[in-house]
């Protein structure tokens, strides 16, 4: 059986005991259970800060931890079970009881319930919290800042359609591996949508397409929310004609016909692969 690097952690040295009896290591073990304690950390394919981002891992998301090795952590992503290194000094062993989250593209957390207090740190949709209690329109968080109540959720709280979280993201720019306002890629646009609307969704184009939804097979019939797939990119359709995506080709999140895509794609030696519905 040949399993997928990306959702399991296994090295020659060293495995996740889940593993056990499903390839050779020197050694496995369970991990240890820690919290993401800073905005945005990128999760690198090794471990070091030039190596490639896979993804993001954002505040309150929490991570099984292998190792920790010269500053480095080998963790899974407990939310989409991503696997690869994050700085170690990112990681908080205090595990939060974290029941809303950022619910707006970017918001700030203050060390005062006042707009105009420094330093403000970003925190990202999707960012799960612990709030603490209630200082006016203000929210105190476990951590002592505080987040503009009103760009907060419980987590059990969904929003009711993804294309809309999606379209809030229109301009930011493009990021390999990010999914934030400050910088998204193609499927973590996808990913920040779904799990904002309550979904569940892998993080790569390919698991997305496999994973998500069913097959539209009359391709003149596309509804708001289809998933368009090619090798390496998806995009989401906002009406029958127009697809949202972040792409390279400008650096952007943009909307743009469906046509226009297929078309530049194409000439690049690329075509379409699949298109679902949820």
């Amino acid at each position: 059986m040949t399993l997928d690097p990306r959702l399991n952690a296994f090295r020659p040295d060293l495995a996740d005991e889940m593993l056990r009896g499903k390839i050779e290591a020197d050694r496995f073990v369970a991990g240890e259970l820690y919290e993401i304690a800073e905005a945005v950390v990128p999760l690198h394919s090794a471990p070091r800060f030039d190596a490639r981002r896979m993804t993001e891992l954002l505040y309150g998301e929490r991570v099984k931890v292998f190792a920790v090795e010269e500053g480095w952590a080998w963790v899974k992503a407990a939310h989409d079970g991503y696997v690869g290194y994050v700085p170690a000094s990112a990681l908080s062993r205090e595990i939060t009881s974290a029941a809303h989250r950022v619910a707006v593209p970017l918001t700030f957390m203050y060390p005062a319930p006042d707009i105009k207090s420094l330093p403000a740190v970003a925190l990202p949709m999707n960012a799960r919290v612990e709030i603490i209690e209630t200082a006016d329109r203000f929210m105190r968080l476990r951590n002592g800042r505080f987040v503009f109540g009103d760009h907060l959720k419980a987590l059990t709280s969904h929003e009711s359609d993804f294309v809309s979280v999606a379209e809030r993201f229109l301009h930011a720019p493009y990021l390999w591996g990010g999914k934030t306002f400050d910088g998204v890629d193609c499927s973590g646009l996808v990913q920040t949508a779904l799990h904002a609307a309550g979904l569940a969704c892998p993080r790569d184009t390919d698991m997305q397409e496999k994973e998500l939804g069913f097959p539209v097979i009359d391709h003149n019939a596309l509804q708001r929310g289809d998933l368009i797939f090619w090798t390496n990119h998806a995009g989401i359709m906002i009406d029958t004609e127009q697809i949202l995506h972040a792409t390279g080709h400008v650096m952007q999140v943009i909307l743009e016909p469906l046509s226009t895509v297929i078309t530049r794609i194409a000439m690049g030696g690329g075509q379409l692969t699949g298109i679902k519905r949820l």
